[in-house]
């Protein structure tokens, strides 16, 4: 049952990967939510019927702030934007675009609406390539494609807005999303897919031939790059509590990394991946890509510490488990 003491909350992106897995963690709570997607990326079959739904883009004022106004919304997640780093590189006015201006819109449209809590889809990519792993949240933002840059942008823009207007913000800097709803409801569908566990998904259903590894003479123990990867179910939870911490503390805002604290390597991952549907993946071993860092690994001790969250799906076996299962769905859904 909706409690009606929270307010409604709109989240932008609701029909994507990680915003629809937000969307069933929010309903599951008991939060009342409408969904804004333009389905660019998003599935609309991806958005749980208990929400609202409205097509449509977060730089379209008048859209917004109808929404807004329609539906009594008090609190935003922002999900919405475009996050494949190479096409970042390539085509980095898109980003600016997408990530930067479109959150700075949505953002004075919120201002406008009187929304009193935002919460920001951000990423570890604003830290660039890190001087220490773990990496903390005062650690040096450096970011070195044009989509940490791009997310690290609003990242600032809500930081000054928030000491301007009676809104509060929290920022999750995601380390590596993979796995999919443990209830089957959702998981990565979006074609073209760069993330390691969903490319190897795709391996074992037979829509790539291997799996590309990018360098093998990293300073890790087996030479591939290490990662820390967060189940989207423990994600999306983390927003749930972010958002609740926000509501009861409406002049405190929040920046806090999303992980557990603990890296795999590729061939780790790869591995987990050949357990689980018992023989092995083609590998193929590449050159190092430019940029990637030897490891990137959240230190998690400000999110333990600050909100009632606690990880339920910390094992890669599981992530890959769920991982494959929808990866299944998706080609049973196209038979």
């Amino acid at each position: 049952m909706t409690n009606t003491n929270r307010p409604t909350v709109m989240v932008t992106g609701g029909a994507g990967y990680i915003g629809s897995h937000a969307v069933l963690a929010l309903l599951d709570s008991g939060w009342s939510v409408v969904v804004l997607d333009n389905l660019v990326t998003g599935f609309r079959w991806a958005v749980d019927a208990r929400a609202t739904f409205v097509e449509g883009a977060v730089e379209d004022d008048a859209l917004v702030r109808r929404v807004i106004a329609d539906h009594g919304v008090g609190a935003i997640l922002h999900f919405a934007g475009s996050v494949v780093v190479p096409e970042s590189v390539v085509d980095p006015l898109k980003y600016y675009r997408n990530n930067t201006a479109a959150s700075r819109a949505l953002i004075e449209s919120a201002v406008a609406g009187g929304v009193r809590h935002f919460i920001f889809s951000s990423t570890a990519a604003t830290y660039g390539i890190p001087r220490a792993t773990p990496i903390r949240e005062d650690a040096a933002q450096v970011p070195i494609n044009p989509y940490g840059s791009s997310k690290l942008m609003t990242e600032w823009m809500l930081r000054d807005v928030a000491a301007a207007h009676p809104i509060n913000y929290g920022a999750l800097r995601y380390f590596n999303v993979a796995g999919a709803d443990p209830q089957g409801r959702s998981g990565q569908s979006t074609a073209g897919a760069t993330h390691l566990i969903k490319v190897a998904a795709e391996a074992v259903s037979g829509q790539r031939d291997h799996v590309a590894v990018f360098g093998s003479d990293y300073a890790t123990p087996d030479g591939t790059g290490v990662r820390d990867y967060i189940h989207v179910s423990d994600l999306a939870a983390a927003h749930v509590a972010c958002l609740q911490y926000l509501v009861d503390h409406p002049t405190t805002n929040l920046t806090l990394n999303c992980g557990y604290g603990r890296g795999y390597s590729v061939l780790e991952v790869l591995d987990a991946v050949d357990r689980a549907v018992g023989r092995p993946i083609p590998r193929k071993m590449l050159p190092r890509r430019a940029g990637d860092p030897d490891a990137l690994v959240a230190d998690n001790g400000a999110i333990l510490a600050t909100l009632p969250w606690r990880p339920q799906y910390d094992d890669l076996d599981r992530i890959v488990a769920d991982a494959l299962r929808w990866q299944q769905h998706l080609a049973d859904m196209q038979r």
